[in-house]
């Protein structure tokens, strides 16, 4: 006889051995119990039925869509959600000084927004050395400077750099979505008369910026603008203001677009600099900002995943190119539209096709607007696209989709959560729209502050030139940022990697026909 077990008794003393082993790992020790919690786990939903009204459910989900996107991780704890629908207009609010002179959110924020302006400061060393060597001989003394931009940390480590070099602020907000509620709220703690919050309605943005300027007791000598809305409401509702301006500083495609326009009819009667074509916002803010936040945004807002996914990037100057290097480094299949041939070879060269979005846009997943443009995806476009098909804007118009054609009583609009909307078809089509067709990135994620201080340090240096310049050297018109000024720049920005440059010699110096200490390149120079 055999000694070995027969076929039946082995599989019964396995069965006892894998139940022995069952019960030491207490993830199948809670699958054996699993009865028991779904029956506790249906009673909390009978719980969690009856808790919410109808009022209760909608302050609920707010609640929930506002914490997903706001800065510091616990902003349920400090947002009251009963003051959700009172408008900051509506509100007295005062600072520990006393002050009223400023409009916020909640002005209770302040703490946790100092917190986020002490991280920024950390990696905007650049912009904190030239406060230091600065702010002794105050050069922006008897500045009043009125800016429009985005009001996240990174600027209000501008400016509160601004102020320490001597100027006067008053500050409100370029987007209506990008704002930092907690930022603005240390800046109007700190005295900064600052008009801004995340959510503005249209007339809220105008009305703030209104704010800004129209002020018995105090005139803007200086502009700092991101995108041309506060220099054209200067120029239109306040033109003996806008005369006495002594410099204009602007950073976007947009802007700058407006500018030269005053400029070639004659109307533009103050300097002003061009610090969207400088190379450190060129070559450094719209490249490595935009390769770095595009896919922040996306992910913050739709969870998508990149790899196989059909993508156009409409435009492919700097944004486009970093939007298009880090969308290809996962995995997305890009093509390219694009109007000029030298950036549409780049684009061929690089790898990407380029295509007409009218050929390809019943089959892509994403499309990007990074132009500055007006109508790029029309409405003819929108109605063509496949269903789930996600559109953003990196450019800073929110022009660039035509999101007023959307606005039609067929289409139904459906809030998903915070920055995102369902459009919907007739025939059950969505496409999924982001920020209401604003720059993607500040509205929906955050961008890499060490980028923004080589952009914020280039405005404070221009601001300074303009300011400080003997009358006669600056004319009216528009102006390039010295070469000289970019250079230094991005020597701030160096000691941050260790970097150490190359002297050259004299022998040197005189055979390329250069200074020693720059420029070093001429001003037709690409980089």
């Amino acid at each position: 006889m055999s000694s070995v077990p027969d076929a039946a008794a082995g599989d019964e003393l396995k069965q006892t051995k894998e139940m022995e082993d069952a019960e030491k790992y207490s993830f199948m020790s809670t699958l054996t119990k699993a009865p028991k919690k779904q029956i506790q786990f249906a009673d909390d939903m009978q719980e969690f039925s009856k808790f919410p009204t109808k009022t209760g459910r909608r302050s609920l989900s707010r609640s929930i869509s506002q914490s997903s996107t706001d800065s510091y991780s616990s902003a349920a704890s400090y947002t009251d959600s009963s003051d959700d629908e009172v408008s900051p207009r509506e509100k007295q609010q005062t600072n520990s000084k006393g002050s009223s002179n400023f409009c916020v959110k909640n002005i209770k924020q302040a703490e946790f927004g100092r917190r986020e302006i002490e991280i920024a400061e950390q990696d905007m060393s650049a912009l904190i050395s030239l406060r230091k060597r600065a702010q002794g001989e105050k050069p922006l003394a008897g500045a009043k400077i009125v800016g429009c931009t985005h009001i996240t940390a990174q600027t209000a480590v501008l400016i509160e750099t601004l102020c320490a070099l001597g100027a006067q602020c008053r500050w409100s907000a370029c987007n209506i979505y990008s704002t930092q509620n907690e930022v603005a709220a240390a800046l109007a703690e700190a005295g900064v008369a600052v008009f801004a919050w995340k959510g503005e309605s249209e007339d809220d943005f105008w009305w703030c910026i209104d704010r800004c300027v129209n002020v018995d007791t105090w005139q803007a000598n200086m502009i700092l603008d991101d995108g041309g809305d506060l220099t054209h409401w200067v120029y239109k509702k306040y033109p003996n203001v806008f005369k006495k301006i002594r410099g204009i500083v602007e950073e976007s495609v947009t802007g700058v677009h407006r500018l030269y326009q005053l400029s070639k009819a004659g109307k533009l009667c103050v300097p002003a600099m061009n610090v969207n074509d400088s190379v450190t916002k060129q070559k450094f803010d719209n490249l490595y900002c935009c390769r770095e936040s595009i896919l922040d945004g996306l992910k913050r807002t739709t969870d998508v995943m990149f790899g196989g996914k059909q993508v156009v990037v409409c435009g492919y100057g700097e944004v486009g190119k970093g939007c298009c290097a880090a969308l290809k480094a996962l995995g997305a299949i890009v093509c390219i539209t694009e109007i000029d041939p030298i950036c549409a070879l780049q684009a061929c060269m690089d790898g990407f096709r380029v295509v007409k979005l009218n050929e390809i846009i019943r089959q892509v997943d994403v499309v990007i607007t990074c132009t500055g443009n007006k109508n790029v995806v029309t409405r003819e476009h929108l109605d063509r696209m496949k269903n789930s098909c996600i559109v953003c804007n990196m450019g800073h118009s929110n022009t660039e989709i035509d999101v007023a054609s959307l606005r039609t009583p067929e289409l139904t609009w459906e809030r998903v959560r915070s920055q995102v909307d369902h459009i919907i078809w007739p025939d059950g089509k969505r496409v999924v729209l982001l920020a209401e067709g604003r720059l993607l990135n500040l509205s929906c994620s955050t961008v890499p502050t060490f980028v923004l201080s080589i952009t914020a340090t280039t405005q404070a240096l221009a601001l300074i030139e303009l300011y400080n310049a003997p009358e006669g050297r600056y004319k009216q018109d528009v102006y390039l940022l010295p070469k000289k000024m970019d250079e230094y720049v991005a020597s701030l920005h160096l000691p941050s990697f260790d970097a150490h440059l190359t002297e050259l010699t004299d022998d040197q110096a005189k055979y390329l026909g250069l200074n020693k200490n720059g420029p070093f390149k001429p001003n037709y120079y690409r980089y």
